[in-house]
This record gives C-alpha cells, structure tokens and sequence, in this order.
C-alpha cells in the first residue's frame, strides 16, 4: 500500500528518535550498572528495550506503506554523568517524543490513515509511562536525597 509521503517522513523522524532513545538509554543503563545500582539500570535497560520494539514497528509501518527505514540518524544524545543529570535527560527526550508522536498522529488523522494513527497511539501510550516513571524518580531524589535514592538502588 503506497503511503503518504509527508506521513512516511514523519515516521522516519520518530525512527530516528527512538534510534536516539534507545542508544541513550542503554549507555545509561550501563554507566549506572559500572556505578553499582543495578536496580536503576534495569529500569534504564528495559525502557531502552520497550523503545527497540518501538523502533521495530515504525520500521514495519514504514516498510508497509512502500517506504524506506532510515536507520542511519541519529538525535544528538544527551548523556548525563551522574544519576540526576540522566533522569533529567531522558525525562527531556521523553517529553520530547510525547510531542512528536501527538504531531504524528494528527497529520495521520489528516491523511486518512486510521491504520497507523492507531499504531502510533499505542507507542503514545507506552511514552507516557516512560514519562511518569521518570518523573517518579526525579520525585524520589527530591523526596529521599540523592543519596538515600542511590543506596536504594543497589
């Protein structure tokens, strides 16, 4: 089925930062597990898998309406070099996404493809989780201290 190409575009973009996150993610994940706080780099570790399946399906809606992945972008990444510094970076990046995918799905509404409005919304859903549990742990370093937060992540 040949897609609309300005909607074909806007899945690339959104390709793109998953591609992003997804790096992004993963280096924290493992700075966090050389530091010690195993916990958090699970939580990091499997964000960064939630958006690799993101990836996968924009790559196969792509594909679907006869265009082509582009796999090769990136966004700049922002890597924070401590805990606090990569919470808040990703919170950005998510914050980020959210807006982009609402774009998405609006121009797919206007585009008249309901198939992939549908699609995005569901990734929409998992962005907001990403968001709120980020926000969780800004709160928690707020509420508990650096520290004690750290010592909980062990």
């Amino acid at each position: 089925m040949k897609g609309n190409e300005k909607l074909i575009d806007k899945l690339n973009y959104l390709l793109e930062g998953e591609l992003t996150a997804i790096n992004q993610y993963m280096l924290h994940a493992e700075m966090c597990e050389d530091w010690g706080y195993g916990k958090l780099s699970k939580n990091f570790k499997d964000r960064s898998i939630t958006e690799m399946h993101h990836a996968e399906r924009l790559m196969e809606r792509i594909l679907f309406l006869e265009g082509t992945p582009i796999v090769s972008k990136l966004d700049k990444m922002t890597i924070g070099s401590t805990v606090p510094e990569q919470v808040d970076n990703d919170h950005d990046l998510e914050t980020k996404t959210i807006k982009d995918y609402n774009d998405a799905i609006k121009l797919a509404s206007e585009v008249g493809d309901n198939a992939t409005r549908d699609i995005l919304k569901q990734i929409l859903m998992d962005e907001d989780r990403h968001e709120d549990e980020l926000e969780e742990l800004q709160d928690q370093i707020d509420q508990m201290t650096l520290q004690i937060f750290l010592s909980t992540q062990v």
